[in-house]
Parts: C-alpha cells; structure tokens; sequence
C-alpha cells in the first residue's frame, strides 16, 4: 500500500541517521526500529495543532529526513509530550511529541524509545533531566541549546547527546525546530523532572 511505502521509507531515513551515531545505542535503535513490525496500521489522520509549522519547518530544510517526514505527514499521529503530566500547562503547549517506538508502542521495543519533536518558534523548553540516555538529531531549524555546560546554536544535521542525568534546555527564534529523538539505558519516565533554571526565572 501506498502509505506503507512512505512511513517505511521515512523510518529507513531515520534509522540512517542513528546508524552513524557514534554512541553504540544509536545503531542498535536504528536496528531495532528496522527489524521489529509496526502492529498498528498508520493510516491519514486530522491535522494536529502544529501542522502548519510543523510543514513550513520541514519544506525549508534540506536535510533528506526531513523530506521523508514531510511527506508521511498526513499519517503521523502527532500528540501531547508523553511526560507531560511533568511538565506545567504553557511548556506542553509549545511541543509536539511523536512517539514511534517503545515498550507501549506503536512499534514495539522494550529497551529503546525513539521519535520526532517538533518545537513551536519563539519558545524556552528549560532546563530538564531524565534517567534516560538520550540523543536528539536535529533535521529541520534551529536552536539555541544547552546540554550541561555547552551552549550553542544547533542546526539541521547537528546531533547533540545528552548522557543520564545531564541538565538541557532549547530557545527556538523565528522558525522553531523538529528533530529526532531516542531514549536507552533507564527509558522511565517518572524522572522527568525540570531543575531550577536561571533563564526562566528572569523571565516570570
């Protein structure tokens, strides 16, 4: 079926993308995501919230990741951050979260979470913590982030690993940012957890 052809094709294109992460759990996500099968059907679904800057984001960038997303976009359930019931009201608002893989799906993997994040223009997503080792591949904009004691603009083919526990935030400007995510090692996600944070706190 036509649809199967394009959401295959853009896991290839992701699983491309963590195969040549140096970090040996980006090639056994890639692997995972390759060799389980997608019980659930992604058939079109309503556009979510973000789809207009979801899709301007993506047609403006070069990268060919984020050619295959745009053009599986019309079957991709975007949603709600998973941790969200951690977050506070007006920091959910500004992200929208796909998850593709992990131990409650929609592909099965119980060692491994991985997906897309798309993060709205003009937003601080601050400073936050999780057990889970997790590395971010930025294929659409940019942002201004910070993972421990590094911060710099990172942009589309840029790919930034947070190890456990490691403190990181994002400022989007006039484009926001989408990218993909993955999550290994302790993949829970009751740590979530946002530490104090200077930025936020000149900004109330």
């Amino acid at each position: 079926m036509v649809q199967n052809n394009i959401f295959h094709d853009m896991l290839r294109a992701i699983a491309e993308v963590y195969e040549t992460e140096s970090d040996q759990q980006g090639p056994h996500t890639a692997k995972t995501l390759l060799a389980t099968p997608s019980p659930v059907a992604f058939d079109p679904v309503l556009p979510c919230l973000f789809d207009a800057g979801i899709r301007a984001v993506l047609a403006d960038s070069t990268h060919p990741t984020a050619r295959s997303v745009l053009t599986a976009q019309n079957f991709l359930p975007w949603g709600s951050n998973p941790v969200e019931g951690n977050t506070e009201e007006s920091i959910a608002a500004m992200i929208s979260v796909l998850t593709l893989m992990g131990p409650d799906g929609p592909i099965p993997a119980p060692d491994v979470r991985l997906g897309l994040v798309y993060m709205r223009p003009e937003s601080y997503y601050p400073l936050h913590i999780h057990d889970a080792d997790e590395t971010y591949a930025i294929i659409a904009g940019q942002a201004l982030w910070t993972a421990g004691d590094d911060t710099r603009m990172r942009r589309a083919g840029d790919m930034i690993h947070h190890p456990s526990l490691m403190p990181h935030a994002f400022r989007t400007g006039s484009e926001g940012f989408l990218a993909i995510w993955r999550w290994s090692g302790d993949i829970n996600t009751h740590s979530y957890a946002f530490i104090e944070d200077q930025e936020t706190e000149l900004l109330a």
